[in-house]
């Protein structure tokens, strides 16, 4: 069976060994893996889990050439189910009997979201045909699964993000909601946005626009309205808002550049811009656009500090300590004297 989805591959630049991204197509072939299957199946018992049916997914485990990210969620789910038997079957059900990142993704998702009117075969099948088709979305969930490693410390492998992160879950969900808006399936993403926000905790507006590479830390009580925009590599913390200031319709909501750390609990209100690589502290109210490469504090927000040379999502460095800035930002006087302090 192919899988036929987007990987992302390490090349040799040079002399140097670069570790870079770059999109391909893989496809496996499925001949002589009948043995394979056998033993893995025998290792791995089936998993009863809610309304789940073998026939709806692949058993077979078949290896996605270049493909990283899913290499190393299977590598990592084979040596847990050695370390703790306990859970063999859920991993072999949720990530060794399948054939690509995509396909372990929309079988784990489908057993979050399903209730006793939407089942998790027609979820499967829902998901199944978004992502498969997706190439944006292929990327997006191997770069969002890298970022979710990279930077949160309770995330130890790849493996963790996809099975256990409802942070990560919800944010995939929320990519299916928004592809299928696009597709002019708007109900059917509305509905698929209620159950994510009764499951997760996190309400995501299917047409709001989300980059890639994000991190959503925690993710609870994570609120991001129809026409906001999160732009790449950004992190969110736990009670973000990103919602409007009223009534009226069109657009109204926030927009996030590259590289921002939105902090716990901040509140971000209106048709404002926080630029790239800004920092808005935990708690703060944010009512005024926040030049790039700076911290917000406060409510309502005032300008802290400039940060010079650091992305602060990749850093995930949001605390205001004095001296963290005597290191990584100017000081905010010379700015405060040019009228910019206030926000």
């Amino acid at each position: 069976m192919s899988c036929g989805c987007v990987v992302l591959q390490e090349v040799e630049d040079g002399e140097e060994a670069k570790s870079k991204t770059r999109v391909s197509s893989s496809s496996s072939s499925s001949s002589s893996l009948g043995p394979r299957r056998c033993r893995s199946e025998s290792m791995f018992p089936m998993y009863a889990m809610g309304n789940w049916r073998p026939n709806a997914i692949s058993r077979t485990i078949l290896d996605s050439a270049g493909d990283s990210i899913w290499d190393s969620v299977r590598a990592e789910s084979k040596s847990e189910a050695e370390r703790e038997p306990i859970l063999s079957s859920f991993l072999y059900a949720s990530v060794l009997s399948h054939d690509c990142l995509e396909r372990a993704l929309g079988f784990v998702l489908a057993n979050r979201l399903q209730n006793p009117t939407l089942l998790d075969t027609q979820l499967i099948d829902i998901f199944d045909d978004v992502m498969m088709k997706d190439r944006g979305i292929q990327r997006a969930i191997r770069l969002d699964a890298q970022a979710f490693k990279d930077r949160d410390p309770a995330c130890a492998s790849h493996s963790w993000a996809l099975l256990y992160l409802k942070g990560y879950h919800s944010l995939q969900s929320y990519r299916i909601a928004h592809a299928l808006w696009n597709q002019g399936r708007t109900v059917l993403a509305l509905a698929l946005q209620s159950r994510i926000s009764e499951v997760f905790a996190v309400d995501i507006h299917p047409a709001a626009r989300i980059g890639e590479g994000i991190l959503l830390d925690h993710g609870t009580g994570l609120v991001i309205g129809e026409t906001a925009v999160v732009g790449n590599w950004v992190s969110l913390m736990q009670g973000v808002t990103l919602g409007g200031t009223g009534k009226q319709t069109g657009d109204r909501h926030p927009k996030i550049g590259q590289g921002a750390l939105i902090g716990a609990g901040a509140t971000i209100l209106g048709n404002i811009v926080v630029g790239v690589g800004a920092m808005i502290a935990a708690g703060s109210l944010v009512l005024k656009d926040v030049p790039p490469h700076s911290m917000a504090v406060g409510n309502p927000a005032r300008i802290a500090g400039y940060l010079e040379h650091e992305d602060p999502s990749l850093t995930m460095k949001h605390d205001a300590r004095k001296d963290y800035f005597e290191h990584v930002a100017v000081s905010s006087t010379e700015r405060r004297a040019n009228g910019d302090n206030d926000i």
